[in-house]
């Protein structure tokens, strides 16, 4: 059987660290990862898995929202990125969203974001750290009692990094929330009638040195190559 395809995606220029960490754990894991930039849409590539990376922030207009915030935006990408998410949604293929992943499915979906979370931070920090220093509750609802993030990382509290200044505000459809941080803001998102479709606010790439977060693209990985079949 031939490896498992997972296309990465990201910005046309950069973020080559991120997406380093992230083909090394898909290569790990045996995956064959495929590196996508804007335009890449066009060119007939296949693949068995979607790994959405973080960036920029998503274009407020795509949520029919006014910018709150000096724009940091890439249209080219959110475009790209739809597309891509989107199709692996129509084919049920593994997709993972990390961090401005997340929140484009979320907006794919019909939900909103919050563009300013330092506005609802009271009990976590707003500051941006690589570091395992903020805190991830699993969420209690019976919904999300089989949810992927706990069979993945357990029913306990895990210690996850920051890296956005935006977060998830209304859910899009389809949809539940698995993970809040302790200021409730929405840290995972699933969608649980789809085999693993995730989305996670936090890098797990930058803490592949702990196995709850390793576990994640071995599960993505494994779901792809399980759909092979």
């Amino acid at each position: 059987m031939d490896k498992p395809v997972i296309a990465i995606t990201g910005p046309t220029k950069g973020a080559f660290g991120p997406r380093l960490l992230i083909s090394w754990a898909v290569r790990f894991y045996g995956g064959k990862p495929l590196q996508l930039r804007p335009g890449d849409e066009h060119q007939g590539y296949d693949y068995d898995g979607v790994i959405i990376s973080g960036g920029h922030d998503v274009e407020p207009v795509l949520y029919a929202a006014e910018p709150e915030v000096e724009p940091k935006y890439d249209s080219a990408r959110d475009a790209f990125e739809m597309k891509i998410i989107n199709h692996s949604l129509q084919r049920k293929l593994p997709l993972l969203g990390i961090c401005r992943g997340a929140q484009l499915l979320n907006v794919c979906r019909g939900g909103s974001l919050f563009q300013q979370l330092r506005l609802h931070r009271k009990k976590t920090s707003n500051r941006w750290t690589f570091l395992p220093l903020k805190t991830l509750y699993k969420s209690k609802v019976s919904e999300a009692s089989n949810s992927l993030l706990v069979s993945l990382t357990g029913n306990k509290t895990t210690k996850i990094n920051s890296l956005h200044n935006q977060g998830i505000d209304r859910v899009g459809d389809d949809l539940i929330v698995t993970g809040r941080d302790a200021d409730e803001i929405v840290q995972t998102i699933e969608d649980p009638a789809l085999p693993f479709v995730l989305g996670v606010q936090w890098h797990p790439e930058f803490l592949l040195y702990m196995k709850s977060h390793r576990s994640i693209f071995k599960a993505l990985v494994q779901c792809a190559k399980k759909q092979q079949t």
